[in-house]
C-alpha cells in the first residue's frame, strides 16, 4: 500500500489551462512534458493568474526560469512580468538583448 501511495505521489497531475490560451493547436494532444517551453512560454503570454500558477506547479521555478530566459520571442509587456515573477533583470532574456540588437523603425 506505501508503495501504491509513493507511486502516485511522483504522477505529476497534468495543469488545467484555459483553451483559450491554446486556440491554434490541439488542446487535447498537447505534450506538456515534450513541449514545455511551448506551453510556458505561451501561458505566460496569454494566461491569466491561475494558468501561471498552474504552470509553476507543474514545471517547477527552475524549469520555467531556464524557459523564459531561453525563450527567442516574448511581447515586451509579457517580458516585464516574467522578470518581476521570476525575479531577473531583463537583460538576461535572450528575447530581450535580441530586441535591443534589432531595433524598430521610430513611430512618428
Amino acid at each position: 500500500m506505501r508503495i501504491d501511495y509513493l507511486r502516485c505521489m511522483k504522477a505529476k497531475q497534468k495543469p488545467v489551462f484555459a483553451k483559450r490560451i491554446f486556440w491554434d493547436v490541439n488542446f487535447e494532444q498537447i505534450d506538456y512534458d515534450a513541449k514545455a517551453s511551448f506551453v510556458i512560454e505561451r501561458v505566460f503570454e496569454r494566461g491569466d493568474v491561475e494558468d501561471i500558477r498552474q504552470c509553476r506547479r507543474y514545471y517547477g521555478d527552475e524549469k520555467v526560469t531556464e524557459c523564459l530566459l531561453k525563450a527567442k520571442y516574448l511581447p515586451l509587456h509579457t517580458i516585464h512580468f516574467a522578470s518581476a515573477v521570476i525575479d531577473k533583470p531583463l537583460t538576461e532574456f535572450r528575447c530581450y538583448t535580441l530586441r535591443l540588437s534589432n531595433p524598430e523603425l521610430y513611430p512618428y
